[in-house]
């Protein structure tokens, strides 16, 4: 791997994601772009995931952020694929459309084409949701290849993940 952080890194946070909602009786829905899957991968390789892991949705095209997700076309149209509008759809859609208390989302551009000047290669929009309708957005610009941008988007999109979910709840 080039400049991201290795598997091992990736599915220990993870695990910490899913020991935090085993503990609150909660699971968890990923809608993946860029990544292709790898979020959902690091969460089913831990043993025992299928109690907190519900579902992840792989929409790499426009069509299937619109058909899974329910992101309206003209959010794709006026924002863009990668934008924090497109992702906060992302993950509203698969608060929506899972079983899951909580969503992480991810839109980007891996490279090494399809970057411009205002969104250059590297450029990571990010979505999370969980109860009492906390939403957080956040767009990110990493260095690498294709593989480490991607790395660093997984690791980025568990990690904030797992501090919220460790977070002291307020009452």
């Amino acid at each position: 791997m080039s400049g991201g952080p290795a598997q091992a890194e990736l599915e220990a946070l993870a695990a910490a994601i899913g020991e935090a909602l085993l503990q609150r009786g909660e699971r968890l829905a990923t809608a993946e772009s860029c990544t292709g899957g790898w979020i959902g991968q690091c969460c089913t390789a831990i043993a025992g995931s299928s109690n907190w892991f519900d579902r992840g949705f792989i929409t790499y095209s426009n069509e299937a952020k619109q058909d899974m997700l329910g992101v309206p076309r003209q959010t794709l149209r006026s924002e863009g694929a990668v934008s924090e509008a497109t992702a906060g759809a992302m993950v509203q859609g698969a608060i929506a459309r899972s079983r899951a208390q909580w969503a992480l989302a991810v839109s980007g551009i891996a490279g090494p084409t399809g970057g411009t000047p205002a969104k250059p290669v590297g450029t990571v929009c990010f979505a999370w949701a969980g109860p009492e309708d906390w939403v957080a957005l956040e767009t990110r610009h990493f260095a690498g290849d294709r593989e480490a941008v991607r790395a660093q988007t997984v690791a980025h999109a568990l990690d904030v993940l797992r501090q919220r979910l460790q977070a002291p709840v307020l009452a």
